[in-house]
């Protein structure tokens, strides 16, 4: 089931928390502070009008501004908020087509073991405490628990 412990160290880990904010304000840091400067979700998760995400995160981390990147940066969709909820909430989401962006359990194991946005939690820049594991490691685990059954624990 989702429970096991090493999935919800990745899932529950800043890295992938601070990007599931269940507002339009995402979270930045181990601590999961407000983003500063200000900015919001935006349509599609890709920020407001004339402060798109990429105009700050680009193509990849800029250490000396500490300013991480990516050329696909940007929110999780709102439906995939996961900012204060439990563990079973969290892969009640995961599982549900209507709130993860119409994944199939094949593509979410895709999702967590080869996109290249949730590989940065690995390889997250100077200052931030990588995702715990591997990305290789992360996706087998979640390949293990879809071929179990998808289990979730009872919220």
């Amino acid at each position: 089931m989702l429970s096991s412990r090493k999935r919800a160290k990745v899932i529950q880990n800043p890295r992938c928390v601070n990007c599931h904010p269940p507002g339009d304000r995402p979270q930045q840091g181990d601590d999961g502070h407000p983003h500063q400067p200000l900015v919001v979700r935006g349509e599609g998760g890709f920020g407001a009008i004339g402060m798109h995400c990429p105009t700050c995160h680009q193509r990849a981390n800029f250490d000396p501004g500490g300013v991480p990147g990516h050329p696909k940066w940007h929110l999780a969709p709102i439906e995939m908020a996961w900012v204060g909820k439990s563990l079973g909430e969290i892969c009640a989401q995961i599982k549900d087509p209507s709130r993860n962006g119409g994944k199939s359990l094949d593509e979410i194991v895709h999702h967590a073991a080869e996109d290249s946005l949730v590989g940065w939690g690995w390889q997250p820049g100077a200052g931030r405490t990588p995702a715990p594991g591997t990305q290789q490691q992360f996706g087998a685990l979640i390949k293990a628990w879809v071929e179990s059954g998808a289990a979730c624990p009872t919220p």
